[in-house]
Parts: C-alpha cells; structure tokens; sequence
C-alpha cells in the first residue's frame, strides 16, 4: 500500500475534521463525504482501499457518539442489538460482494445513493415538537429490516445512520431522539463489520483511519458548538449541504462514467 506524502497526511486530518464538523453540525448524513474526500482531496486512488478505511473511521466515530446518547437515556439496547446483529450479518455479505464489484461500478452507485440523500436532506424537516412514546418492538420487522440496512451499508462502506434512523422508527417504533442514539450502536457495528471484512484482504489503511478519526474528533467538537450558535439556521444548514452533496455526486457520476467509458 503506497505510503501517503506530508501533504496527503495533512489533508486527510482535515478531510477527517470536515466530516466530524458536518456530523456534529447537521446530524445524518456527513459521514457520506467521507468516500469522496478520500478519493478527490486526499488521492487515495484505490475505491476497495477508500470504503474499507472510511467504514472502520466511521464506525470508530459512531461509538464514541454513542456513550453521550447512553449516558442521557437516548439509547435502547435491546432494540439495538436486534437490529445490529442481523445486520451485521447483511454488511459482512455486503461487503463481500463491494470487493468483488468493479471499484468504479461501486462508485457510480455510490454516487447515485448521495443523491438520494441528498434530496431526502432538502426534504427533511428538523423536528420542533417531542415525538410520540415509543411503541413496542416488533421483532419481526426489526430484524429484517436491519439485515437489508446492514447489506447496503456493507456494500458501500458506509455508516448507514440516513438509513437505519428511519428505519428503527418504521420497524421499532422509536421516537426520533431515540432512534437517533440507538442508531449509532449499529452504525458502529456496521463499520466495523465492512472494515474487518476489507481488513482481512489488506484493503485498510490504518495511517489513514487514524487521521480520519483524530480530525472527525475535532470536528465533532467544533460542528457541535456550531449548532448550538446557529440554532433554528439548521435547516437552512441542511438545504446547503444537501446542496454539496448533490454537486459532488454528479462530479462522480461525470468521472466514474468516463472511466467506465460510457461518455
């Protein structure tokens, strides 16, 4: 595995720090720049090498934000665990299948993904009233639910909050505050599911996970304080970093197609 230059060790540190600055900031939905920091800022040039160090960063990352949410009650754990183990099942079979796919196929899906999330972020609105109490578990929807959550978040190397949050709602019928913190555990279990899976074939950079990881925690820190100044902005906050997504995500589409030499 190449060894990275001074320059690149600098700006995954801040690639890393942007990441944890958009997550603190907006909530959902900043660990998906992870991917394309690594590749188009840092020139990582290796997509397996790429998925395989930004799912073990974010999962490192989700489980450090998830003793905040235990320690204030926001996490239930058997529900947790219902949802995380099957799908944890699903990343591993997910991201076994990412190392057999073409780099540049997975790619132009990923692509594809954030711009799913990126119109799913302009249409989100930030709750402003308490959700209703949590309705009993359902471990028939739980499960497999979690199992297919787990699939896609193997497959693309990503956390999956954007996915599992809606999902514990519509399958354990959580109230949003609790699906958010309860979320995290299967995040975490999901990164590190795919990063053990691409460790095993060589496909991890450590020098690059701890740097991500060392800027995200900074981040983290500075995008919370930031969403305490900015108050009821945030939803204007999210409106423009769907923005971003979607722009960066037709630059990948443009790329990955040429390479693919579909235009």
């Amino acid at each position: 595995m190449p060894q990275l230059s001074d320059m690149q060790m600098v700006l995954a540190g801040l690639s890393g720090g942007v990441v944890g600055f958009t997550l603190g900031l907006i909530g959902g939905g900043g660990s998906i720049l992870a991917v394309p920091l690594l590749l188009y800022v840092v020139g990582v040039r290796d997509p397996h090498v790429v998925i395989g160090s930004t799912a073990l960063a974010v999962a490192v990352n989700a489980y450090l934000n998830l003793i905040p949410h235990w320690r204030q009650g926001h996490v239930r754990w058997r529900t947790a665990a219902a949802f995380a183990l099957p799908g944890a099942i699903g990343a591993y079979a997910g991201s076994e299948l990412g190392k057999l796919a073409n780099g540049r196929v997975i790619l132009f899906l990923f692509a594809i993904l954030m711009l799913v999330i990126a119109v799913r972020m302009w249409r989100r609105k930030v709750p402003s009233e308490p959700v209703e109490k949590a309705r009993v578990m359902s471990v028939t929807r739980v499960v497999p639910t979690g199992l297919v959550t787990g699939l896609v978040a193997g497959f693309f190397g990503i956390g999956g909050g954007f996915l599992i949050v809606p999902g514990l709602v519509f399958s354990a019928g959580l109230p949003l505050v609790e699906a958010i913190g309860t979320s995290l555990f299967s995040v975490g279990t999901f990164g590190l599911t795919t990063a053990a899976s691409y460790a095993l074939s060589g496909m991890v950079d450590w020098q690059i996970v701890l740097l991500y990881v060392g800027g995200g925690l900074l981040g983290g820190a500075a995008g919370v304080y930031a969403c305490t100044r900015v108050g009821r902005n945030v939803r204007r906050l999210q409106q423009l970093f769907s923005g971003v997504l979607a722009a960066v995500a037709c630059y990948m589409l443009y790329v990955n197609l040429q390479a693919l030499h579909l235009v």
